[in-house]
């Protein structure tokens, strides 16, 4: 019986795979009234908080499916909401990118590359290991965005920054629902 269960067990080892381009740059001229090197470094800036968007919204489906215990229900579908969430922000900040005329890199292989966020531990169960391990991700993610916030006031792009704000109030609104589920 353990050989059956040890051929059939699933290897979570990443495979190694060829570093990706994911160098910013407008590739399609845009009308928007912005500097070409202000679009450039928000487009770059953009990619990166969608990479950790894309891992949170991942990382968020991986609890629901698999947290176990007291408050389960409840906390289920508390991040089914979250996943709703995110995605919709997730695809606002993809087209955001489009519209200044860059490339978006949104693929499993560009996200597992770019990502800030530390690897989740797909084997934890409990409701509270998952509660401890979605709040260091939603918060380092809102961190993260506030930080993009000012670096595109800076640069001048007022309109993506105003983008950024909605996206950091659900992360914070997130985050104080999962914080305050937390024994």
């Amino acid at each position: 019986m353990a050989k059956a269960a040890a051929k059939t067990a699933i290897k979570t080892t990443p495979r190694s795979a060829p570093k990706i381009s994911t160098t910013a740059k407008v590739v399609k001229s845009s009308r928007i009234d912005l500097a070409s090197n202000t679009k450039t470094k928000v487009i770059a800036l953009l990619n990166e908080r969608l990479a950790d968007g894309i891992d949170l919204s991942l990382v968020t489906k991986q609890a629901h499916w698999n947290l176990k215990g007291p408050g389960f229900i409840g906390i289920h579908l508390m991040l089914d909401g979250f996943r709703d969430e995110l995605d919709t922000h997730v695809d606002t900040v993809a087209e955001r990118i489009a519209q200044l005329g860059g490339i978006a890199f949104g693929t499993t292989q560009t996200t597992a590359q770019a990502t800030s966020l530390k690897p989740y531990p797909i084997e934890i169960v409990s409701v509270q290991d998952h509660l401890a391990a979605l709040i260091e991700r939603y918060a380092d993610t809102a961190n993260k965005v506030r930080e993009a916030i000012d670096a595109c006031d800076e640069a001048g792009d007022a309109d993506t920054a105003d983008l950024l704000t909605a996206y950091s109030r659900m992360l914070d609104k997130s985050l104080w629902f999962l914080q305050s589920n937390l024994a």
